[in-house]
């Protein structure tokens, strides 16, 4: 749960309930105290009633006019003093807490918080042996009180204070070490997804600098390694397209005359033989078979080389292999958007737009069971965007790259370019963006 928490809630929350917990403990040691010490203030008033009323019942006794003294006595007395005479007749004496409601300006729970001590004092007054009244100490709290929640609210205001200052200071200080980090995370985020040319800002302290600059040496040397990786597929792409140039010139230069030639002696002996019986069906045999021979040739030829890249332009050739695809599979309705401006394009950038779409067809024709097909390859900008899109099927989850499109996404690497497949709106999309600037010559041999 803790761990959950973010950074700044992690450092502020620990303030929080200490200024919580410095409330409670000044709570705790002002109803601790606050009672002792109310008793021991009011102490020396308890025994002045004491000997006030001795004294007056020492002179009440020796008087012969007690009444007089006595009324005497209670004329002197100031109403604001703590020490008052109280008849018999009016009854026993208000207690202390009796006048501790609604005190001016000290909220009641206050007063509740602290236990009030028992400081009643009442010595009896006694003329002629009967008692006629008391001496009586009830102390005004109210004065005290009111001391007591001046000091409660300024060590509230201070623990307050120095909350607020080191929340300040805190959250100052989180701000300055967060944002390094941040920059860090966002930093190595970019690195996640391949990009190494941002370097990180160098900030913070000192622990939190060395880690940026650590991030920017990774990113350094990781960009070195996808650069030396681009070089090798690039190496790797031109060396199969050098192997499938010489494949396709063995098998034009020297399959090709062969099968010519084959065909030109069957073609021969039909003439020279007679055209009835099992000799002139094997002829007509064999010549449907040099016939699928040289098609099948044909097609291998077109598959590993596509010479009319080089001759007609890219759109061209594109078109082509789009209407061989509807020849092949009729019952697919295929549409496309061709840009004219690919004719533009040439070398290998020319030759992985094309194998990329002639592979994305061959994977409908043969695994989506689609009824319909859309290509589209545009040039936008720098970025030319190609996307084979169909209704099929869709492809397996732990399968998402063939052994084709995974040529194919080789191809696009060497070329600094990006090959996605997902399933949208019951729909399978090849998409595949490629900088229209990539290198077009093999990289220089190392």
């Amino acid at each position: 749960m803790w761990q959950r928490l973010s950074f700044r809630t992690q450092l502020f929350l620990p303030l929080g309930l200490s200024f919580l917990a410095a409330l409670a403990m000044g709570g705790v040691l002002l109803k601790t105290f606050a009672t002792g010490q109310l008793a021991d203030e009011n102490e020396p008033g308890r025994r002045s009633t004491r000997t006030v009323a001795v004294a007056l019942n020492n002179a009440l006794g020796a008087s012969d006019h007690p009444r007089t003294i006595l009324d005497a006595f209670v004329r002197s007395l100031d109403s604001s003093s703590d020490i008052q005479f109280r008849p018999i007749e009016a009854g026993p004496a208000p207690s202390v807490k009796d006048g501790l409601r609604n005190l001016h300006g000290v909220p009641q729970w206050f007063v509740e918080l602290i236990v009030i001590p028992d400081m009643d004092a009442a010595s009896p007054v006694i003329i002629d042996g009967r008692r006629v009244g008391d001496i009586v100490f009830v102390p005004d709290l109210s004065a005290d009180l009111f001391e007591k929640w001046i000091g409660f609210l300024a060590l509230t205001s201070l623990i307050a204070i120095l909350t607020v200052l080191t929340g300040t200071i805190a959250y100052l200080f989180a701000e300055s070490a967060l944002r390094p980090l941040q920059k860090l995370g966002a930093g190595l985020t970019r690195m996640r997804c391949g990009d190494y040319a941002m370097p990180i800002p160098v900030a913070g302290p000192p622990e939190i600098r060395q880690s940026c600059e650590e991030a920017n040496a990774l990113a350094t040397t990781l960009a070195r390694l996808s650069q030396d990786n681009r070089d090798l597929l690039h190496r790797l792409v031109s060396l199969q397209d050098d192997e499938r140039r010489d494949l396709a010139r063995e098998l034009h230069d020297e399959l090709g005359p062969l099968l010519f030639g084959i065909r030109a002696s069957t073609i021969a002996l039909a003439d020279a033989s007679p055209q009835a019986g099992n000799l002139g069906n094997s002829v007509q045999e064999v010549m449907r078979s040099v016939e699928a021979l040289q098609q099948t040739n044909r097609r291998i030829l077109d598959r590993l080389r596509p010479l009319y890249i080089e001759q007609l332009g890219l759109e061209t050739t594109v078109q082509t292999l789009l209407q061989n695809f509807r020849r092949q599979a009729p019952h697919i309705g295929l549409t496309a958007t061709i840009d004219p401006a690919l004719n533009e394009i040439d070398g290998p950038l020319a030759q992985t737009v094309y194998r990329l779409i002639q592979e994305a067809l061959t994977n409908v024709l043969r695994h989506a069971n689609a009824g319909n097909a859309h290509v589209q390859a545009t040039v936008a900008g720098e970025a030319l965007v190609i996307e084979i899109s169909d209704d099929g099927g869709g492809f397996p989850e732990s399968n998402v790259f063939g052994r084709g499109l995974t040529g194919m996404h080789e191809r696009v690497r060497a070329l600094s370019g990006s090959l996605s497949l997902l399933r949208a709106d019951e729909r399978t999309y090849v998409r595949c963006l490629l900088p229209v600037n990539a290198t077009q010559e093999e990289p220089p041999q190392s």
